[in-house]
């Protein structure tokens, strides 16, 4: 079947040439899917996405410069429309953690088949609440295993909302506020509650009793 959809945008951010180069030949020969550019450092890659805003930044955690947390931070503040994919040889929970909070859509370890990685891309692209992650599983254990850090009020508000399936949109004018900072609540609920989704992430909040059923549909 022939895609009619616009292509897939995709920067690549790694300080190993020959990496982003296998890496763009793998890309490239997918369907929907092109490389607009390419960078080594952390200011390169800031660079680079303020000229090509491409759809997908795939960020090599270890890239040369500022550390990859605040790369992530400076990239969402400039331009908050490219998702950001990080690729690891590392998958300490703490690291994973930090960049989720910062707003990293996906973590992919560096030893994923090529047919994950163009399966994350497509994801993130196509699915604006999807978390990708393709870790080991004793990080992801660790990561399920501490302590969820409690909710602020306003993100138990949002939650609450999200439970009684209303928008990104419907959510930030319930409670006067933008789209975007919706999301953002919403990614940072999914960092503090473990959770994949905005099912998971009401279903563990109930069970953790941070918001009870009878109070997320108070409001219908």
């Amino acid at each position: 079947m022939i895609r009619s959809d616009p292509p897939t945008t995709i920067a690549i951010v790694d300080d190993h040439a020959l990496f982003r180069e296998g890496l763009r030949e793998i890309l490239e020969a997918q369907e929907g899917l092109v490389v607009v550019g390419e960078a080594g450092t952390s200011d390169d890659a800031l660079r680079l996405v303020a000229d090509k805003k491409p759809d997908i930044l795939l960020l090599d955690v270890e890239i040369p410069g500022d550390s990859a947390t605040d790369t992530v931070t400076r990239l969402r503040s400039q331009v908050p429309n490219t998702q950001i994919i990080i690729l690891s040889m590392y998958d300490g929970p703490q690291l994973l953690r930090r960049l989720l909070a910062a707003g990293i859509r996906g973590y992919l370890l560096k030893s994923v088949h090529w047919h994950e990685l163009v399966s994350a891309i497509r994801s993130v692209h196509d699915e604006p609440d999807r978390i990708v992650l393709a870790v080991s599983r004793e990080s992801l254990a660790q990561m399920e295993s501490a302590p969820a850090e409690v909710l602020t009020s306003k993100e138990r508000e949002v939650l609450e909302l999200a439970a009684q399936a209303l928008s990104n949109r419907q959510i930030a004018a319930r409670i006067n506020t933008t789209e975007a900072t919706v999301k953002r609540h919403l990614r940072n609920i999914f960092v503090k509650l473990g959770a994949a989704s905005r099912i998971d992430a009401v279903n563990r909040a109930i069970d953790a009793s941070l918001i009870t059923p009878s109070r997320a549909r108070s409001d219908n």
